[in-house]
Protein backbone atom coordinates (compact mmCIF):
# COMPACT_ATOMS: atom_id res chain seq x y z
CA UNK A 1 0.00 0.00 0.00
CA UNK A 2 1.33 3.45 -1.50
CA UNK A 3 2.55 6.01 1.96
CA UNK A 4 -0.14 8.38 0.98
CA UNK A 5 -3.20 5.77 0.64
CA UNK A 6 -1.86 3.99 4.16
CA UNK A 7 -2.46 7.36 5.59
CA UNK A 8 -5.73 8.21 4.13
CA UNK A 9 -7.11 5.02 5.38
CA UNK A 10 -6.01 5.34 8.85
CA UNK A 11 -7.27 9.24 9.02
CA UNK A 12 -10.55 8.45 6.99
CA UNK A 13 -13.63 9.98 8.68
CA UNK A 14 -10.74 12.90 10.97
CA UNK A 15 -9.54 9.70 12.92
CA UNK A 16 -5.69 7.86 12.95
CA UNK A 17 -4.58 4.78 14.29
CA UNK A 18 -1.78 2.94 16.26
CA UNK A 19 -0.54 -0.18 16.14
CA UNK A 20 0.09 -2.21 19.35
CA UNK A 21 2.53 -4.01 21.18
CA UNK A 22 5.65 -5.94 19.51
CA UNK A 23 4.55 -5.41 16.19
CA UNK A 24 4.43 -1.87 16.18
CA UNK A 25 8.33 -2.05 17.20
CA UNK A 26 8.82 -4.28 14.21
CA UNK A 27 7.30 -2.00 11.69
CA UNK A 28 8.98 1.32 12.90
CA UNK A 29 12.36 -0.25 13.06
CA UNK A 30 11.63 -2.42 9.55
CA UNK A 31 13.42 -0.72 6.85
CA UNK A 32 11.69 0.41 3.50
CA UNK A 33 12.31 -1.82 0.71
CA UNK A 34 10.83 -2.38 -3.05
CA UNK A 35 9.25 -5.32 -2.66
CA UNK A 36 6.77 -7.26 -0.96
CA UNK A 37 5.82 -6.29 2.64
CA UNK A 38 6.89 -9.02 5.18
CA UNK A 39 3.96 -8.67 7.34
CA UNK A 40 1.84 -10.94 5.23
CA UNK A 41 -1.49 -10.09 2.85
CA UNK A 42 -3.89 -7.38 4.07
CA UNK A 43 -6.94 -8.92 5.96
CA UNK A 44 -10.55 -7.95 5.31
CA UNK A 45 -11.61 -4.57 6.99
CA UNK A 46 -11.88 -4.21 10.69
CA UNK A 47 -14.11 -2.46 12.34
CA UNK A 48 -12.67 0.75 11.62
CA UNK A 49 -12.58 0.49 7.95
CA UNK A 50 -9.06 -0.68 7.88
CA UNK A 51 -7.16 -3.22 6.32
CA UNK A 52 -4.35 -4.85 7.88
CA UNK A 53 -1.98 -7.78 8.34
CA UNK A 54 -2.96 -10.77 10.23
CA UNK A 55 -1.99 -9.82 13.86
CA UNK A 56 -2.21 -6.24 13.61
CA UNK A 57 -5.16 -4.47 14.81
CA UNK A 58 -6.45 -0.54 14.61
CA UNK A 59 -7.26 1.73 17.39
CA UNK A 60 -9.17 5.42 17.01
CA UNK A 61 -6.59 7.94 18.95
CA UNK A 62 -8.28 11.09 17.73
CA UNK A 63 -10.74 12.90 15.96
CA UNK A 64 -11.08 16.36 14.96
CA UNK A 65 -12.46 18.69 16.94
CA UNK A 66 -12.54 16.58 19.76
CA UNK A 67 -10.46 16.28 22.94
CA UNK A 68 -7.99 13.21 22.46
CA UNK A 69 -8.85 10.38 24.94
CA UNK A 70 -6.35 10.68 27.90
CA UNK A 71 -5.45 14.45 27.14
CA UNK A 72 -6.66 17.55 27.64
CA UNK A 73 -5.88 18.60 23.71
CA UNK A 74 -8.08 19.02 21.59
CA UNK A 75 -7.14 17.73 17.98
CA UNK A 76 -6.49 19.82 15.20
CA UNK A 77 -8.59 19.44 11.93
CA UNK A 78 -7.93 17.76 8.42
CA UNK A 79 -4.88 15.82 9.87
CA UNK A 80 -2.34 14.89 6.86
CA UNK A 81 1.33 13.96 6.70
CA UNK A 82 2.96 12.37 9.72
CA UNK A 83 5.63 10.10 11.53
CA UNK A 84 6.51 8.39 14.31
CA UNK A 85 9.56 8.40 16.77
CA UNK A 86 10.51 5.62 19.35
CA UNK A 87 10.18 7.32 22.82
CA UNK A 88 11.99 5.01 25.10
CA UNK A 89 9.37 2.39 25.38
CA UNK A 90 6.79 4.50 23.94
CA UNK A 91 6.58 6.58 20.74
CA UNK A 92 5.74 10.32 20.32
CA UNK A 93 3.23 10.19 16.78
CA UNK A 94 3.18 13.35 15.10
CA UNK A 95 0.22 14.58 12.43
CA UNK A 96 0.09 18.37 10.37
CA UNK A 97 -2.80 20.54 10.06
CA UNK A 98 -3.90 20.88 6.09
CA UNK A 99 -6.08 23.51 6.96
CA UNK A 100 -5.35 27.67 5.18
CA UNK A 101 -5.34 29.54 7.22
CA UNK A 102 -4.56 28.19 10.27
CA UNK A 103 -2.19 24.77 9.32
CA UNK A 104 0.55 23.40 12.17
CA UNK A 105 0.90 20.44 13.45
CA UNK A 106 0.42 18.67 16.42
CA UNK A 107 1.98 15.45 18.87
CA UNK A 108 0.70 12.61 20.66
CA UNK A 109 3.02 10.63 22.94
CA UNK A 110 1.99 7.05 23.92
CA UNK A 111 3.14 4.86 26.09
CA UNK A 112 4.58 1.11 25.35
CA UNK A 113 0.81 -0.39 25.63
CA UNK A 114 -0.18 2.35 23.22
CA UNK A 115 -2.29 4.60 25.64
CA UNK A 116 -1.92 8.24 24.84
CA UNK A 117 -0.06 10.27 27.94
CA UNK A 118 -0.19 13.62 26.64
CA UNK A 119 -1.18 15.77 23.50
CA UNK A 120 0.28 19.49 22.52
CA UNK A 121 0.86 22.07 19.37
CA UNK A 122 4.53 21.84 18.46
CA UNK A 123 3.53 24.22 15.34
CA UNK A 124 0.92 27.05 14.86
CA UNK A 125 0.56 30.01 13.00
CA UNK A 126 0.94 28.53 9.32
CA UNK A 127 -0.67 27.66 6.53
CA UNK A 128 -1.93 24.41 5.06
CA UNK A 129 0.72 21.68 6.40
CA UNK A 130 0.23 19.17 4.26
CA UNK A 131 3.65 16.20 3.92
CA UNK A 132 6.94 16.63 4.92
CA UNK A 133 9.23 14.05 6.59
CA UNK A 134 10.69 12.56 9.83
CA UNK A 135 15.00 13.82 10.20
CA UNK A 136 17.60 11.39 11.44
CA UNK A 137 18.07 13.78 14.41
CA UNK A 138 14.54 12.85 15.46
CA UNK A 139 12.28 16.47 14.15
CA UNK A 140 9.50 16.31 11.74
CA UNK A 141 9.78 18.71 8.62
CA UNK A 142 6.55 20.42 8.13
CA UNK A 143 5.50 21.42 4.78
CA UNK A 144 3.59 24.12 3.53
CA UNK A 145 1.54 23.39 0.60
CA UNK A 146 0.79 26.59 -0.46
CA UNK A 147 2.72 29.46 -3.19
CA UNK A 148 5.68 30.85 -1.20
CA UNK A 149 5.36 28.23 0.91
CA UNK A 150 8.20 27.35 3.69
CA UNK A 151 9.51 24.06 5.43
CA UNK A 152 9.46 24.47 9.12
CA UNK A 153 11.39 22.33 11.56
CA UNK A 154 9.39 20.79 14.69
CA UNK A 155 10.53 19.26 17.57
CA UNK A 156 8.30 16.51 18.86
CA UNK A 157 10.63 16.28 21.64
CA UNK A 158 9.97 19.96 22.74
CA UNK A 159 11.23 23.23 21.75
CA UNK A 160 10.18 26.02 19.43
CA UNK A 161 9.81 25.33 15.68
CA UNK A 162 12.41 26.69 13.46
CA UNK A 163 11.36 28.24 9.96
CA UNK A 164 13.86 26.91 7.35
CA UNK A 165 13.89 29.78 4.33
CA UNK A 166 16.99 27.89 2.66
CA UNK A 167 15.01 25.02 1.70
CA UNK A 168 13.28 27.23 -0.70
CA UNK A 169 9.69 29.05 -0.86
CA UNK A 170 7.54 26.88 -3.09
CA UNK A 171 4.34 24.65 -2.72
CA UNK A 172 5.68 21.99 -0.56
CA UNK A 173 4.75 18.69 -0.92
CA UNK A 174 7.06 15.84 1.04
CA UNK A 175 10.59 16.18 2.01
CA UNK A 176 12.90 12.95 2.68
CA UNK A 177 16.14 12.96 4.55
CA UNK A 178 19.18 11.21 3.18
CA UNK A 179 21.78 10.23 5.64
CA UNK A 180 23.82 8.77 3.02
CA UNK A 181 24.12 11.93 0.59
CA UNK A 182 23.46 14.00 3.37
CA UNK A 183 20.82 15.73 1.66
CA UNK A 184 17.17 16.34 1.84
CA UNK A 185 15.02 15.45 -1.29
CA UNK A 186 11.75 17.91 -1.47
CA UNK A 187 9.05 17.72 -3.96
CA UNK A 188 6.42 20.22 -5.18
CA UNK A 189 3.08 20.10 -5.37
CA UNK A 190 2.00 21.64 -8.97
CA UNK A 191 0.89 19.93 -11.81
CA UNK A 192 4.78 20.83 -13.61
CA UNK A 193 6.13 21.07 -10.08
CA UNK A 194 9.95 20.38 -9.76
CA UNK A 195 12.03 17.98 -7.62
CA UNK A 196 14.64 19.65 -5.33
CA UNK A 197 17.62 18.12 -3.24
CA UNK A 198 18.52 20.58 -0.32
CA UNK A 199 22.48 20.36 0.97
CA UNK A 200 23.13 21.63 4.50
CA UNK A 201 26.01 23.22 5.03
CA UNK A 202 26.03 21.28 8.07
CA UNK A 203 24.79 18.22 7.94
CA UNK A 204 22.20 18.09 10.86
CA UNK A 205 21.75 22.15 10.57
CA UNK A 206 19.00 23.22 8.12
CA UNK A 207 19.33 26.98 8.65
CA UNK A 208 21.76 27.32 5.35
CA UNK A 209 22.65 25.51 2.63
CA UNK A 210 22.27 24.91 -0.90
CA UNK A 211 19.32 24.61 -2.65
CA UNK A 212 19.30 22.75 -6.15
CA UNK A 213 17.15 21.56 -8.75
CA UNK A 214 16.88 18.49 -11.07
CA UNK A 215 17.20 18.93 -14.73
CA UNK A 216 17.07 16.12 -17.30
CA UNK A 217 15.32 15.71 -21.01
CA UNK A 218 11.58 14.52 -21.24
CA UNK A 219 12.84 11.14 -21.71
CA UNK A 220 12.64 8.15 -18.84
CA UNK A 221 16.22 7.70 -18.64
CA UNK A 222 19.80 9.83 -20.08
CA UNK A 223 21.92 12.21 -18.51
CA UNK A 224 20.61 14.67 -15.88
CA UNK A 225 22.36 17.34 -13.75
CA UNK A 226 21.37 19.54 -10.61
CA UNK A 227 21.75 23.26 -10.78
CA UNK A 228 21.02 25.56 -8.70
CA UNK A 229 17.31 26.69 -7.80
CA UNK A 230 16.01 30.35 -8.88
Amino acid sequence: MERRTFLRASVLGTSTLALTGSLWQDALAAPAQNAAGPYGPLLAADANGIQLPAGFTSQVIARSGQVVPGTSYTWHSAPDGGACFADGSGWIYVSNSEINPGGGASAIRFDSAGNAVSATSILSGTRQNCAGGATPWNTWLSCEEVDRGYVYETRPFGGAATQRPAMGRFKHEAAAADPVRKVVYLTEDETNGRFYRFIPTTWGDLSSGTLQVLCAGSATSGSFTWDLAA
